[in-house]
């Protein structure tokens, strides 16, 4: 008896799929390939940070009279969760070419963005005027400054690697473009934001591997002009002054008001806090106990406990940013993700600090936290942004493998 075998083309284990029937294989690629664990990390915390603050804004909202809803203010920020989670994940599979594209689009559509405040769409709140009214929602621009900055930051540094050693090619177009771009801010009156665009820049400067004495001069200046726009404010030199006043006190209906009621909600909780939703200090005592206060609420109804465990998730955060930044063989990668982890972290150490009274009020707000749609969506695409530089590191190599091998020779 004979057989007949396939042809030479078609393996064996091929043959009897044809005689079974019409068979599709779909091939799904990478969709669910291992992802290193940078992107767990810093995709878990950006998700836990993002749901723990909707908690605490319907928590810090729910106080509000005027026959509003109490869900009224969650709902309206669970909608850029929302948009921003999935937002996240799409962005984390946009390649790195795509990154360094968009630089240059990127600042330029934030800028005319930022730009709509100066419009009769501007809308003045609090002495500041940084926000645009849409009609169906208000946005605050200045937030997505600080994400195209940091990608202009990187792309225009990554170009010039091999001339940072000479200061004129880091400060040109560098310096020019951040100041344009703080003064648009600045113009609004909001120093708090434009003071966290500074620590952009001088991340940005930093991870790109300057010489000490090159970024050295930048970080004075930076100094500088914050320190003449502080003093050339009758408003701001209120505000500092109250904060070095040792008998805050005596200022308790004017400056000291909000900042006072912020430490007594902390004092309030103690170690386990006063129970969720139970603060006293969001029935109207405490001023934006919602947004740059928020901290201050959940030291209130969570103690101590949940303000460290705040703490840990941006610390976490940080971990798995900076181990991108250690893992990266990109200079691009490296300055850009070294300009979003210092915006981010330092923002929230900066709002935190707010809280605690270590400094003035600057009106920033809490990353993930705070209420606020524009800022909470900046901060998942800049997530995203993190997560799509860490799909591409490269391959860990086991550190113990030469040694393995040794063994095996003896």
């Amino acid at each position: 008896m004979t057989t007949t075998a396939p042809p030479p083309h078609q393996s064996p284990d091929e043959a009897p799929r044809e005689r079974g029937g019409l068979m599709a294989r779909v091939s799904l690629g990478k969709a669910f390939a291992p992802v290193p664990s940078e992107f767990l990390l810093i995709a878990s915390t950006a998700l836990l940070l993002t749901g723990f603050g909707l908690v605490m804004v319907l928590s810090a909202t729910s106080a509000l009279d005027g026959g509003q809803s109490p869900f009224e203010h969650v709902m309206k920020q669970g909608v850029f969760a929302m948009l921003g989670v999935p937002l996240m994940f799409v962005l984390s599979r946009a390649p790195l070419k795509f990154w360094k594209r968009i630089a240059w689009p990127a600042l330029i559509g934030a800028l005319l963005f930022q730009l709509l405040v100066f419009t009769p769409l501007g809308v003045e709140a609090n002495g500041n005027r940084n926000w645009i009214d849409l009609g169906f929602v208000q946005a605050q621009p200045a937030e997505f400054l600080k994400l195209a900055l940091a990608l202009w930051l990187g792309y225009v540094l990554f170009r010039k690697q091999t001339l940072l050693g000479v200061w004129h090619h880091v400060f040109i177009p560098v310096v020019p473009v951040a100041a344009l771009v703080i003064a648009t801010v600045m113009g609004g009156r909001d120093l708090g934001t434009a003071m966290v665009l500074v620590l952009v820049l001088l991340g940005a400067l930093f991870f790109s591997g300057v010489k000490l004495r090159i970024f050295v001069l930048p970080a004075i200046a930076a100094l500088g002009a914050v320190a003449v726009l502080a003093v050339t404010s009758a408003d701001r030199m209120r505000r500092i002054m109250s904060f070095l006043d040792q008998d805050c006190l005596a200022q308790y209906l004017g400056d000291c008001y909000q900042p006072l009621h912020g430490i007594w909600g902390l004092a309030a909780g103690g170690v386990f806090g006063v129970g969720l939703g139970n603060s006293a200090e969001k029935y109207d005592w405490l001023p934006a106990a919602a947004n740059d206060y928020i901290f201050a609420i959940v030291g209130e109804e969570l103690g101590l406990i949940g303000c460290i465990v705040v703490l840990l998730l941006f610390a976490l955060f940080a971990v798995g940013a900076f181990h991108v930044i250690r893992r990266t063989d990109d200079p691009f990668v490296r300055i850009v993700s070294g300009a979003i982890t210092i915006w981010i972290v330092g923002q929230a150490l900066i709002n935190i600090g707010v809280v605690l009274r270590v400094f003035p009020v600057l009106g920033v707000p809490l990353p993930f936290m705070s209420q606020g749609g524009t800022s909470l969506l900046s901060v998942l695409i800049a997530c995203g942004v993190l997560l799509s530089f860490a799909r591409g590191l490269p391959e860990r190599r086991p550190a113990d493998a030469p040694v393995a091998s040794a063994r095996r020779r003896r």
